[in-house]
């Protein structure tokens, strides 16, 4: 009879297969005398260097087909180009240490200033360790960790997966992803969507399971069958085959059993990340960020125009909302000149950065119009991380001054949420990023793994922050919509139309599995659910519930 194991699951689908873990990370060998310190350093700065090689590689390699992956590689490669991060190295090696233990020390102080800072620093820490293990192992002279090969289709099993792992897997390879750690806005999660795996994160124990051990995966209810037989995972196997052929009939825009719409857009990076056969209603949420990381200089209004034009072009008479530049926090970006802070996630970010340094959002908005103005999208532009109604008005009219006629505000923090109303006196819609609104409402980091269940996007208090932003859409008949990882969760799309939420924003694989959800329900199913939801005493009972 098998076990059963139970996580968070992130990414729905069902998958059978075996089980295999990610191989341990190097162990640093007992410390010893540094007999030439110079070559030690050498040695130190160029596993460092070989690291940033290999993750701006899998950067590119990952480009084509994931620009999301690609990004989070591009930002791990800054943390270990970081000037900081070699200056420490060196004086662990001039303080006697050797080439591995020294990048080991360097690392420590920075995993633990992360680990104070919050926020989004905190969850970046999984990507230091991964850069740690990678720099470690090139100076042992020994492989740098990875995904196993077994040869044949398995179910991937992991503590926590480093970007590097996630941005490299092939869905014909890998059935799913389990994690021990991690949480429902992880790296992990956004990835598994992106590819399109059942996932299931926080799941305890799943380090136990032996390599080769039958399991079974629902990445929608976050169980885990451990020890199935064959007629088991055949059976998981073919509930999963009608799962993809009923999801896979519905076509069209997102509308409830009554025809009451709901749009489904698509969360992009680039050009790349949009569905072949452009099935989604637009772009709910384009991050811009891309364009700016991993250089000494902010891209030039050529290149912004180009790499717009080319979005807004695949998607005439479709709505593409642009987010522009998110720099700060966990996306530093040196060429803004901004000078280090002791909380970074609660420090200059998003629409902070735009006021902070005009001429960069200036510059960004004059691309964004021209680029509309020579293609036949519809094009709206959202500030991020807007706290209060002044930055919103502001806002708005650097984008009016700019050419831009539809301007809006992210809602990320509490203060924005309950000040709906105003906002939207200033602006034309509003998105919530549910992923910061999370953390910020329950103080949370988002990659704390002690905390993941209340950064569940069911909790009842999030809930009812989007119900107050919703309610202030309807009074001000103006659009509010959901561009957070929340509304790639089937079950939770139908909650969140119920609440008066105008559109849904996902990764373009999670699209038709919404879009049959809500197929399924009229709108007064919605408003039921949605009250049941926001009723519930926490988010394990709203997921029962509902």
């Amino acid at each position: 009879m098998a076990d059963t194991l139970r996580g968070i699951g992130v990414s729905p689908g069902l998958a059978a297969g075996p089980a295999y873990r990610v191989a341990a990370p190097p162990q640093l060998p007992a410390p010893g005398p540094v007999a030439d310190p110079d070559v030690e350093l050498a040695r130190a700065l160029d596993a460092l260097a070989a690291v940033a090689a290999d993750l701006a590689a899998r950067a590119a390699a990952a480009q084509p087909r994931n620009a999301t992956a690609a990004e989070v590689l591009q930002a791990q490669v800054l943390m270990v180009q970081d000037p900081e991060l070699a200056e420490a190295v060196t004086d662990a090696v001039r303080g006697g240490a050797g080439a591995a233990h020294a990048i080991a020390a360097a690392l420590a102080v920075h995993r633990q200033a992360f680990q104070e800072a919050g926020g989004y620093l905190a969850e970046r820490i999984a990507d230091l360790d991964d850069i740690r293990d990678r720099a470690v192992a090139v100076c042992l002279g020994l492989p740098m960790p990875g995904i196993p090969s077994p040869g044949h289709p398995f179910v991937l099993v992991a503590r926590d997966l480093a970007p590097a792992d996630t941005a490299g897997l092939d869905p014909a390879g890998v059935l799913a992803l389990v994690t021990e750690s991690g949480g429902p806005t992880s790296h992990t999660a956004i990835l598994a969507r992106a590819l399109g795996l059942p996932a299931v994160v926080r799941c305890a124990n799943a380090l136990d399971v032996p390599d080769g051990t039958l399991v079974a995966v629902d990445g929608g209810t976050g169980q885990v069958d451990v020890g199935i037989d064959e007629d088991g995972a055949a059976a998981t196997r073919a509930a999963e085959q009608r799962r993809r052929q009923r999801i896979g009939r519905g076509s069209g825009p997102g509308r409830t059993a009554d025809g009451h719409r709901v749009a489904l857009l698509a969360n992009i990076g680039s050009a790349r990340d949009l569905p072949p056969d452009a099935d989604c209603e637009g772009v709910g949420l384009f991050r811009t960020e891309l364009l700016y990381l991993d250089r000494t200089d902010a891209p030039g209004a050529g290149e912004q125009i180009a790499a717009y034009t080319e979005v807004f072009a695949a998607l005439p008479g479709r709505k593409v909302v642009v987010r522009t530049l998110d720099a700060g926090a966990d996306k530093p970006l040196p060429f803004l000149g901004l000078p280090l802070e002791p909380n970074p996630a609660l420090g200059v970010r998003g629409l902070r950065v735009g006021q902070q340094r005009p001429a960069v959002l200036r510059t960004q908005l004059h691309a964004i119009a021209e680029a509309a103005r020579t293609t036949r999208a519809e094009v709206w532009v959202m500030a991020p991380m807007v706290a209060i109604p002044g930055e919103a008005a502001w806002f708005a009219a650097e984008c009016h001054a700019a050419g831009l006629p539809v301007a809006g505000a992210m809602v990320e923090v509490p203060a924005a949420a309950l000040q709906a109303s105003a906002l939207l006196r200033e602006v034309d819609f509003l998105s919530i990023g549910t992923n910061d609104l999370s953390q910020y409402a329950f103080a949370a980091d988002r990659m704390c793994g002690e905390l993941a269940e209340l950064l569940d996007p069911w909790q009842p208090a999030l809930l009812a922050l989007i119900a107050v932003c919703a309610g202030a859409g309807r009074a001000a008949g103006k659009p509010v919509g959901v561009c957070g990882e929340a509304a790639a969760d089937p079950a939770l799309a139908v909650v969140l139309a119920g609440l008066g939420v105008t559109s849904l924003s996902m990764s373009p694989r999670s699209i038709p599995e919404v879009r049959d959800a809500l197929a399924a329900h009229t709108r007064a199913d919605c408003k039921r659910l949605a009250s049941a939801a926001l009723a519930a005493a926490d988010a394990a009972v709203a997921r029962a519930v509902i």
